[in-house]
């Protein structure tokens, strides 16, 4: 629709300035420009829509009055009938004249269908966008809150490449601190004389190290109700190896790449089984040195100071604005005994980063806990001279639970993102075989992972991402209603029909006299849905938000549904052979798009269910 959509921005623009031409009214620069082309409630009243609020204050006249006079003004009729319905200029669109350029651009542009323009350009080509989401920390395997930032990272990576942009995927590896050590003293304490490694136990290398984590919890709290069981001095304990690691202490630095290494592996392998990748991996303990070398230029020139505990600090007044709690209008960047602290490799990252890859944009994917961080860290960095500091943006997005709570790590609580996975591809494997369809779907196990892969990804996607959610394992594997697997099983069914078709010898016919067949109303609601998705993917980039593409996946979805149960192809043939041949080309038509979308969202297409 947005050849249609522009077209008939064109055809109101011109009618506008007639009127206001004849009224004798000087038409203010610019209001044209704001004029918006809405799709129409309902049939009824038209296919687009053109409110005309927006004149109402110069022309000192009723929106409806003004959508009238308009209206008369339109001369060119090219596109369909023009109706005037309340404070609205509608079109009723020619369906043959407005389908065609839809459904040929369709076959024209195939899997890059969706990211061109109505002139014909990516919205978005020459804009350089770097990404960093994930950054995982290697005390501990991913969980299900690194699911959803997983799932919005590399799902707004691929909406962003669909729109032209270039895109750097980057990942920050927090291998260093404190809650490293204290995975470190865990296994010095509890494993390393057994000589226990994950291999020697059966276990992935990440898990392996969360237990440890969890472990030195249990040995500094203590059991429950037992307070002479804890051991507070493990926290003092945990401090001082992190000191030993700044001051490369070989034997803390040898554990420290030992486990590092376990956990890493461990979490590369739950990358490559979601599907998620990497342009490039930072370390965090290859980018704090260069954040403290520019935090302490900084204290030269008076950016930060340094407090009486001897810590380095800045004061962010301006950031925080008066009157709150003056703990918070000072940021500490090192510690007193000189240790970093998160913020210091972050600022050593960035720089680091950008003299790697010059961005237009460098986009973080974190949770909305960190909202003062990232507004502190964009402020240091201006602060110390860097001018692309203002292309700077976090992508904020809420939390994910489980109905049980919130999950935390130290206590064990987290669901892990391999448990979780396993879990779901247990249930839909055994979901297929319920049905009978393990003999008819191929590589049963194979197709069970892809579902799971399916239901996880569009459940944490179909949200906004500032939105807190709870995630429903079975809810999300539903094949019914607004869920991966629904549209997994659209898409297989799209499939069968057009196998269908082609066993019984229906040949595709994409002529504009067959095109001009397709005049119901579902199935033109069909080919305008289709023709929206353009605009969607321009719209998701614009605002680094999935939502709107899983939104367009299933209502596209639902509409070949609809469209399918009045528009027979099969038994249409044998009374007009150019109609079904049209109607199957709109099948494979939509198959197409929703193939484009689901990959969008990372659902994987299936061609048997």
């Amino acid at each position: 629709m947005a050849d249609a959509k522009t077209t008939f921005k064109e055809i109101i623009s011109k009618a506008v300035a007639d009127f206001f031409a004849e009224k004798g009214i000087e038409l203010e620069s610019g209001l044209l420009d704001k004029i918006v082309v809405q799709s129409a409630p309902n049939p009824e009243m038209g296919d687009l829509g053109v409110p005309m609020f927006i004149f109402a204050k110069a022309l000192k006249m009723a929106p409806p009055q003004i959508a009238a006079e308009v209206a008369k003004k339109v001369t060119d009729k090219s596109l369909g009938e023009i109706l005037a319905v309340g404070p609205y200029v509608n079109i009723k669109l020619d369906k043959a004249g407005a389908a065609a350029p839809i459904l040929k651009a369709i076959t024209t542009q195939g899997e890059n269908y969706g990211s061109f323009n109505q002139e014909g350009k990516k919205p978005l080509e020459g804009r350089r966008v770097m990404i960093e989401f994930s950054s995982p920390n290697t005390n501990k395997p991913l969980h299900l809150g690194h699911v959803r930032n997983d799932a919005l990272g590399e799902s707004v990576s691929r909406i962003l490449k669909a729109a032209g942009a270039e895109v750097y995927k980057v990942d920050l590896i927090n291998n260093r601190g404190v809650h490293i050590c204290k995975s470190m003293l865990a296994y010095k304490m509890f494993h390393e004389t057994k000589g226990d490694t994950p291999e020697s136990l059966g276990m992935k290398g990440d898990h392996f190290v969360g237990q440890c984590y969890v472990e030195f919890d249990k040995y500094l709290k203590g059991e429950k109700d037992k307070p002479e069981t804890a051991h507070p001095e493990a926290a003092q304990m945990a401090e001082d190896m992190l000191i030993k690691w700044e001051a490369g202490d070989a034997e803390v630095h040898a554990l420290w790449k030992k486990m590092n290494g376990w956990t890493f592996d461990g979490v590369k392998a739950t990358y490559d089984r979601t599907g998620i990748s990497f342009d490039k991996y930072y370390f965090e303990s290859e980018t704090y040195l260069k954040g403290k070398d520019e935090i302490m230029k900084g204290l030269e020139k008076g950016v930060f100071f340094k407090a009486e505990d001897g810590s380095v600090r800045i004061d962010v007044t301006d950031v925080v604005g008066k009157g709150k709690d003056e703990d918070n209008h000072e940021k500490v960047l090192l510690r007193k005994d000189g240790t970093s602290v998160y913020i210091t490799q972050d600022i050593g990252t960035a720089i680091s980063r950008h003299d790697d890859w010059a961005f237009n944009q460098l986009v973080y994917v974190v949770a909305s806990e960190q909202n003062y961080h990232f507004k502190i860290l964009f402020h240091i960095l201006k602060k110390l001279g860097f001018d692309w500091a203002d292309k700077l943006f976090h992508l904020s997005y809420g939390l994910v639970n489980l109905p049980s709570g919130r999950m935390k790590s130290r206590e064990g609580t987290v669901v892990d993102a391999d448990d979780l996975i396993d879990s779901l591809h247990a249930d839909a494997l055994a979901a297929i075989k319920e049905r009978g369809r393990d003999g008819e779907v191929g590589d049963a196990d194979e197709v069970a992972e892809k579902v799971a892969l399916g239901a996880l990804h569009y459940y944490m996607l179909q949200a906004t991402p500032i939105k807190d959610m709870l995630f429903n394992p079975e809810e999300s594997l539903s094949f019914n209603g607004n869920t991966g697997p629904y549209l997994q099983y659209m898409g297989a069914r799209i499939n069968s029909i057009l196998a269908k078709a082609a066993e019984t010898g229906i040949k595709t016919d994409s002529s504009d006299a067959a095109i001009a067949l397709l005049s119901t109303e579902d199935e033109f609601a069909l080919i305008k849905q289709l023709g929206e998705y353009p605009a969607v993917i321009q719209k998701a980039a614009e605002n680094l938000d999935p939502s709107g593409v899983a939104a367009f996946v299933y209502e596209t979805a639902k509409a070949f549904s609809k469209f399918y149960q009045t528009c027979p192809i099969v038994s249409a043939a044998a009374e007009n052979a150019q109609l079904a041949g049209a109607r199957l080309y709109l099948a494979e038509c939509t198959l197409q798009v929703i193939k484009n979308a689901m990959n969008l969202v990372l659902v994987p297409y299936l061609e048997k269910m």
